[in-house]
């Protein structure tokens, strides 16, 4: 199980190791963290679907303004980026002014929020973005059906961007992080993990492209570097982030060469690292284990580190990430959800509600800014 592997695993030996406390302050580039407790980003679907942020939505995240920072659910930076019904943007002036309620009642608990600047790529349909083509590294369609507006549909095979695409691509990710920073964000993490277009470009399962992009683990890294590197000079690297899910194997983006998978985000984190980046948000499921402290060396600033995805990150497992100092931080998903006050529970050692996952994914406030707080 994770939190036995959490507990039993051997850090590198070359690494020295500090514990942390989970309720300590840290500092990420520009943001002062009252805790190391993150909210992950979370998927909800509570939106309009014109992509703006509605009531719920800002409740929602006001509700959960004690963790030491909230990284919202993704947002996208362009419409064909769009991955989800119900997904927020970043695009339009009124989604833009919604995210600016949403961070308003965040800052008004005193809370702290970054915008994850997310585009889909390949992982999403035409009956969800509303344009004629999905796009991708490879014209390579994902295995399964997606939900859309009209209902489940099979993946379509994708449009593979042309080298000469590349740069609109890379400008859709600075333009959605600018009107983040407008909407009041702290800050942006840009995601590239979880199968979506900047993994999709590391994946080799996802990209067989030839040219610059292509190929070997350096030229597959090379527009995520050069996507981080825009977006850091454009907003500020002290309130820019990243995150990556090595070895995830979702989605169709498989890495399942160890030696490749070593090659290909060593490639990418030593492109990153002299930037000076707010952060680095590593999603595995073994962050004790070689390749994460690796990395970790390599990009030398804070790393926030989640250990459950398919599992649940319980408060053993984040205090084990602590006690053995393997990240900064720990990102938390479900707990979060159900437990508005999740760092006064954790704290505190008192009981946890239980998510409701069938309500993950619905509309309104069941499941979504009903979960009770603790009663003093």
């Amino acid at each position: 199980m994770l939190r036995d592997r959490l507990h039993q695993a051997t850090p590198p030996q070359r690494l020295e190791y500090c514990p942390m406390d989970l309720f300590s302050p840290l500092t990420l580039g520009d943001l002062e963290l009252p805790n190391r407790l993150v909210m992950a980003p979370l998927t909800r679907s509570r939106s309009r679907t014109d992509g703006v942020p509605n009531d719920d939505v800002v409740e929602y995240y006001r509700q959960r303004a004690s963790m030491g920072l909230i990284v919202s659910e993704g947002v996208y930076p362009s419409f064909t980026g769009q991955g989800f019904v119900r997904q927020p943007g970043l695009v339009t002036d009124e989604q833009i002014a919604g995210w600016k309620r949403v961070t308003d009642a965040v800052h008004a608990e005193g809370g702290l929020i970054v915008a994850q600047v997310m585009h889909a790529g390949r992982v999403t349909h035409p009956e969800t973005t509303g344009q004629s083509h999905v796009v991708a590294p490879s014209a390579i369609a994902v295995d399964g059906v997606t939900r859309t507006y009209t209902g489940k549909h099979a993946y379509p095979v994708p449009h593979a961007l042309g080298t000469d695409e590349l740069p609109g691509i890379l400008e859709e990710f600075v333009t959605g992080s600018r009107h983040a920073i407008a909407a009041g964000f702290d800050g942006v993490e840009l995601h590239g993990a979880n199968g979506y277009l900047l993994h999709e470009f590391l994946a080799p399962s996802a990209n067989t492209r030839t040219d610059a992009y292509g190929g070997p683990p350096e030229n597959r890294a090379r527009l995520v570097i050069e996507v981080v590197t825009a977006v850091a000079e454009a907003i500020g690297a002290g309130c820019t982030g990243l995150r990556i899910s090595p070895e995830h194997n979702v989605q169709g983006a498989l890495e399942t060469d160890p030696a490749d998978v070593a090659a290909t985000y060593a490639a990418l984190i030593d492109g990153i690292a002299p930037l000076g980046l707010a952060a680095l948000s590593i999603l595995h499921a073994d962050p004790a284990g070689a390749l994460v402290q690796d990395l970790r060396a390599r990009f030398g600033g804070p790393v926030l580190l989640n250990t459950g995805f398919q599992t649940v990150t319980t408060y053993d497992d984040a205090a084990a990430v602590a006690a053995n100092g393997w990240g900064d931080a720990v990102v938390v998903g479900r707990p979060a959800i159900a437990n508005p006050d999740l760092v006064r529970r954790w704290q505190e050692g008192l009981p946890l509600n239980e998510p409701d996952a069938s309500t993950f994914y619905t509309e309104g406030a069941s499941g979504y800014t009903d979960y009770p707080f603790i009663q003093n």
